[in-house]
């Protein structure tokens, strides 16, 4: 079968490269370069936090994530037969921290947690010493927390290089600097004209909010930071009044530094007020942020529904992905082997439903 896919985004590569495996052709279509720098995935934390995401969003994250891990892991041994890049996957679990002061964030964090969802073997309550053994580098600042143990995160560039080398191995083409106007069935609009295939796929993400009534932009605010002096093997989270920091460990000492979640759709650059925050923030955990490097800061707009869950639409010779909003990583093995079923005709799922055709 002859497909085209518009966006090349995580989902839109992941798919693209699972289509080529199958046999299938595969043209690609992105107003982004192929390293995918403008996308939401480049500059995302890539953390697997069913557990504590469960807090804020629910059980039915926990359930669809819960595999997350064994997942990636399956999905990355399997691109390392069709690309010579290793993407590095962390599986140690994450810690939850909070200062003294913070001490009842914690514990309302912990008691929330286990009230949602029934996975105490996953949930260790930390002391100073046991900390000590995790993480030594986190225990001159903290007294107590929380290990979850099912967590983890992955390195997102390394995976958007990697699955861009595997899509071009396998043979897929790929059109950078060309956005995608509109997808309808079996076409792709682009401003050199409309292409004609046998399935068109729209993984847009917010770019096909024109197409999709409903979906809604919220922006998200990050640094990466390099900081040689600071050595953490997990993700942290850091329980605040006003907001959960997040910092999660990539390759050659850079980190991931997040916390901000607004219901806008505006991509300005990050707010000297957010950076301001996430910096004081990142250095109350550890002291070694005060000669960290900034490398970079991004604002991006996650595409959301109304649930905040993920949905595809299909017609006859059409499939349409989106909504992963912020949870791209984490459910995006689930989103992207429930797609390849729809590819099939397979349509029992609850994230699929029919489009209705005006």
């Amino acid at each position: 079968m002859n497909i085209g896919i518009a966006g090349a985004g995580l989902i839109g590569r992941l798919l693209a490269w699972q289509l080529l495996r199958r046999g299938h052709q595969v043209t690609l279509f992105d107003a982004d370069a192929p390293a995918g720098e403008g996308s939401a995935a480049f500059v995302a934390a890539a953390m697997l936090a069913p557990l504590s995401e469960a807090v804020s969003h629910g059980d039915e994250i926990y359930r669809y994530g819960a595999d997350a891990l064994a997942q990636w892991r399956a999905l990355l041994a399997l691109l390392a037969g069709d690309s010579d890049r290793p993407v590095a996957l962390r599986e140690g679990g994450s810690i939850v921290v909070a200062h003294e002061l913070d001490r009842a964030n914690l514990q309302h964090f912990d008691q929330q947690l286990r009230h949602k969802i029934d996975a105490a073997e996953q949930l260790e309550r930390l002391d100073r010493t046991r900390l000590l053994v995790l993480e030594p580098e986190l225990g001159g600042a903290f007294q107590q927390g929380l290990w979850l143990k099912s967590e983890g995160c992955l390195d997102n560039r390394g995976l958007l290089l990697a699955l861009r080398e595997a899509i071009e191995t396998l043979g897929g083409r790929w059109h950078s600097g060309c956005p995608a106007q509109a997808v309808t069935a079996g076409a792709i609009d682009t401003a050199g004209g409309q292409q004609r295939f046998d399935l068109a796929i729209d993984a847009r993400g917010f770019g096909a909010r024109a197409q999709w009534p409903g979906l809604r932009g919220v922006r998200g605010e990050l640094l990466w930071v390099r900081a040689p002096e600071v050595q953490l093997s997990r993700p942290v989270r850091l329980m605040h009044p006003r907001y959960h920091l997040y910092i999660s460990p990539k390759p050659d000492s850079v980190y991931v530094v997040g916390a901000s979640e607004i219901e806008s759709e505006s991509e300005a650059p990050v707010t000297v007020r957010s950076a301001l925050e996430l910096l004081s923030a990142l250095y109350s955990v550890h002291k070694g942020f005060a000669e960290a490097q900034i490398i970079g800061s991004y604002a991006r707009c996650r595409p959301a529904l109304p649930d905040n869950m993920p949905r595809i639409r299909r017609a006859d010779g059409l499939l349409r992905l989106n909504g992963l909003y912020r949870h791209g990583y984490l459910l995006g093995p689930t989103l992207l082997n429930a797609a390849l079923a729809a590819v099939d005709g397979v349509v029992d799922h609850p994230w699929i439903e029919t489009e209705t055709q005006s």
